[in-house]
C-alpha cells in the first residue's frame, strides 16, 4: 500500500492522529474542530499556561465554544503538550504560529523555523504536515522543506507531504468561521496536495480549493489582506482630502455603495490593527526586493495606513484648540482598544498606537473597553481601562476619542456629557445633537 493510498484510508476511517502546532487565535479553533470531526488531536505549545487551560478544558479564544472545549478534552478527544517528542505519535501536523515584524519592519520568521526545527527531529515517515502560518511566498519550499529533511532523514514527497494551506480566521465574525470557510491548499506534490485536501475536507465544512503549489497559495494569502490594505489606504487619503474640503468621507462612502457593481466599501480609521492586514504586505515587499522589484503602490497604502494614528492626534489637537486648549496636559479618553469591534484581541491595535503618541505630545490618557480590562503588548505597552463609564467619568476629560466601534458602549452618554468627541469610527452617526462630535 502506498502512502497516498494509505493515509486517505486512515482518514477514510477517522484514524489520523491530528497535530496542531501553536494553540492562539488560529491554531485553538482548528484543533477543536478536528477534535469534533472524529480526529483525535494534539495540541502542541511552548507557552505552559496555554497548554495547562486547554488540559483543564478552560477555554481562552473567542471564537472557540466553551462547552465544544470542555466536552473534547473531557472525552480525550483533545490533549495539549509542549514535549514535542509526541509529535512522533501525529498522522498530520498544522503548524500554526505568529509571523510578525522585527523591529526593522521586516519579516520575522523565527516561530516558524523554531517550530519546524522543533517538529524535524521527532517526524516520522507518512506524515501530513502543513503551514498555516501567512508568510511570504517560498517560505514551505525554501524553509520549511530543508528544516524538516535535515532533522528528520526524511524525503519530501517519498516520505512525508508538505504543503501550504493560510489560515482564514476572523476574529469576532459571527458568520464565518474556520469551520465554514473556504480553505487554500497547495502541496509540494500532487499526491501530497490530494492527500492534505482530503483531510480538511473530512474537517471544514467550506469549500478546499486545490492550488498548484505552496507559493500560489502563500502568494493568495498575502493578495487577499494586501487588496484590503491599498483599498484602506485609498479611502483613509480620501478621508483626509474630504476633511479637507468640508465633505463627509461617510456619506460619501454610504452614496458610493448604493451602487450595486464595481464598488466595495471601506472605511476610513485610525489605523490598521490585527496580525493580518498591516504585517503581511512588509512580507511581500521584502520579498519583491529579492527580485529587484519595487512594491509602489502596495507601499504608498503603507505609509498613509501607518500615518493614520499620527493624524488622528492632529486632528485630536485642532479639536482641542477650537475649545482653546493645548493637547499638552489635556485629558483624553479613548473608548476601545481593540483593533475591531466587540472583540478582546489587541493586537497590532491602532488604538493603542494613538495612545502612544498622544502621550508623546503631553496628554494624559485614560481609556476604557469593556472588551479590554488590561493589556500588555510585545512592544512593552500596557494599560487597564477605567471600571465604568459613567457620567461623572466622562466629565472629566477634555476629550473623548472613540477608537473602536464596540456596540455595549453608551454613546448617547457619551455625547451628552462630553465636552468634545472625536468619533474615528462614525459610531455616533445617529445622533441628532452633534454640536460637540467631529467625526474622522
Amino acid at each position: 500500500m502506498t502512502m497516498k493510498s494509505d493515509l486517505l484510508k486512515k482518514i477514510e476511517k477517522r484514524e489520523i492522529i491530528a497535530g496542531v502546532v501553536g494553540l492562539g487565535y488560529v491554531g485553538l479553533p482548528l484543533a477543536v474542530e478536528k477534535a469534533i470531526a472524529g480526529f483525535k488531536t494534539i495540541g502542541f505549545d511552548v507557552q505552559a499556561a496555554k497548554v495547562e487551560m486547554v488540559n483543564r478544558g478552560e477555554n481562552y479564544i473567542g471564537d472557540v465554544v466553551d462547552s465544544d472545549l470542555a466536552e473534547l478534552v473531557k472525552s480525550g478527544m483533545l490533549s495539549a503538550t509542549g514535549d514535542f517528542s509526541f509529535i512522533k505519535d501525529v498522522d498530520f501536523i498544522a503548524i500554526c504560529v505568529p509571523t510578525p515584524l522585527d523591529v526593522h519592519q521586516e519579516p520575522d520568521i523565527s516561530y516558524v523555523r523554531d517550530s519546524a526545527e522543533a517538529v524535524s527531529t521527532h517526524l516520522k515517515a507518512g506524515t501530513m504536515v502543513v503551514l498555516e502560518s501567512t508568510t511570504y511566498p517560498g517560505t514551505t519550499e525554501e524553509l520549511i522543506r530543508p528544516i524538516l529533511e535535515k532533522g528528520s532523514g526524511l524525503t519530501c514527497g517519498r516520505d512525508f507531504y508538505l504543503g501550504f494551506s493560510p489560515e482564514r480566521v476572523d476574529p469576532g465574525n459571527l458568520i464565518y468561521k474556520t469551520k465554514n470557510t473556504p480553505k487554500v491548499v497547495g502541496a509540494c506534490s500532487e499526491d501530497g496536495a490530494e492527500v492534505i485536501s482530503a483531510m480538511y475536507r473530512a474537517v471544514l465544512e467550506g469549500e478546499v480549493y486545490t492550488v498548484s503549489s505552496p507559493a500560489v497559495a502563500e502568494m493568495e494569502k498575502i493578495l487577499e489582506n494586501t487588496y484590503r490594505n491599498v483599498n484602506i489606504g485609498l479611502i483613509n487619503e480620501i478621508g483626509r482630502l474630504c476633511h479637507e474640503m468640508g465633505i463627509s468621507v461617510w456619506e460619501v462612502i454610504d452614496a458610493a455603495k448604493t451602487k450595486p457593481y464595481g464598488f466595495q466599501a471601506f472605511y476610513p480609521g485610525p489605523g490598521l490593527g490585527g496580525h493580518c492586514i498591516p504585517l503581511d504586505p512588509y512580507y511581500l515587499t521584502w520579498k519583491a526586493r529579492e527580485y529587484g522589484f519595487h512594491t509602489t503602490l502596495i507601499e504608498n497604502s503603507m505609509v498613509i495606513n501607518d500615518g493614520q494614528p499620527e493624524y488622528c492626534v492632529e486632528r485630536a489637537m485642532h479639536i482641542l484648540n477650537k475649545h482653546k486648549k493645548a493637547i499638552n496636559g489635556a485629558k483624553i479618553l479613548m473608548l476601545g482598544v481593540s483593533y475591531k469591534n466587540d472583540i478582546d484581541d489587541y493586537r497590532e491595535s491602532p488604538a493603542i498606537r494613538v495612545m502612544k503618541e498622544l502621550r508623546k505630545v503631553g496628554a494624559e490618557v485614560a481609556y476604557y473597553d469593556p472588551w479590554v480590562p488590561s493589556f500588555q503588548n510585545m512592544y512593552g505597552q500596557s494599560g487597564e481601562s477605567l471600571k465604568e463609564l459613567t457620567p461623572e467619568t466622562v466629565q472629566g476629560f477634555d476629550l473623548v476619542m472613540v477608537t473602536a466601534a464596540h456596540h455595549n458602549v453608551d454613546y448617547e452618554m457619551v455625547q451628552k456629557h462630553a465636552e468634545a468627541v472625536f468619533d474615528t469610527k462614525n459610531v455616533m452617526k445617529d445622533i441628532k445633537d452633534r454640536s460637540n462630535i467631529e467625526a474622522l
